[in-house]
């Protein structure tokens, strides 16, 4: 595929004061060449998209990075396994973390939500996949212990993902939370559309474990991928559609 300006991503750059030595971003959806549902700038290669476009979107990414060091790409499984070296193909986890300039940690989401991670003095930075699953099943807490830092010592910033006032979900999900840790009612509200069902806040959930281990520099959160076009939604397109990509590296 032949290089257009118009392939190259829109990107968010987390809002956090980070040390210079981290790089991070998120891709958006509007630029790039993926056509259809995938439209603009798709790099997952799971969701039925052109295996060649997702490839040179994949290159597009590693060029961005600077000094074209592999991405790693992670299997993603809803559970809380955290990768700690490079791998392909791409293993198994929803969670990596890295402590050099080996590689960048490369999280894709539509709906769920990116959390990074870095430590104050820029010296190890982590990606998680946080869904209601895996957030239930402990991928922050192991991202954090996979880390090894104080949590007086990391920062984080929550990326893109769906809002409350877009998320509703089943009894099951409340009760997951709830059942284990009462004080996770908070992120849940009443369904004004569904008898027995629930609005739930991810960002809140997600908050609240960090807090609970100690983290207390914890930015972002502010989005929504359902009703903000710049975003792929699993939910607002019925299951097709693309990902965003979110990658943290060392300098």
């Amino acid at each position: 595929m032949n290089q257009d300006s118009r392939d190259q991503p829109t990107l968010i750059v987390p809002d956090w004061v980070a040390p210079g030595s981290v790089g991070a971003f998120v891709t958006t959806r509007e630029t790039g060449p993926s056509q259809g549902p995938y439209a603009a700038f798709n790099a997952a290669s799971h969701v039925g998209d052109d295996p060649e476009t997702v490839a040179w979107l994949r290159q597009l990414l590693g060029a961005r990075i600077g000094d074209h060091r592999p991405l790693l790409w992670l299997d993603q499984v809803h559970g809380a396994r955290v990768q700690q070296s490079f791998q392909t193909p791409p293993p198994q986890a929803d969670a990596a973390i890295a402590r050099d300039q080996q590689y960048a940690c490369v999280i894709q989401t539509a709906d769920c939500l990116p959390v990074l991670f870095c430590d104050r003095r820029g010296t190890r930075v982590a990606a998680a996949h946080a869904g209601w699953r895996g957030l239930a099943g402990g991928v922050l807490e192991a991202t954090m212990a996979a880390l090894g830092c104080a949590p007086e010592e990391v920062m984080v910033w929550l990326g893109p993902a769906i809002s409350n006032m877009q998320y509703e979900v089943g009894r099951e999900v409340h009760d997951a939370f709830v059942n284990v840790h009462p004080e996770a009612s908070s992120a849940f509200e009443a369904s004004p559309y569904r008898l027995g069902h629930f609005m739930c806040d991810l960002y809140r959930l997600a908050r609240l474990r960090l807090e609970a281990l100690g983290v207390t520099d914890i930015s972002g959160g502010h989005f929504c991928t359902a009703s903000d076009p710049r975003f792929y939604s699993h939910r607002r397109d019925n299951g097709l559609t693309g990902r965003m990509s979110s990658i943290i590296w060392l300098r």
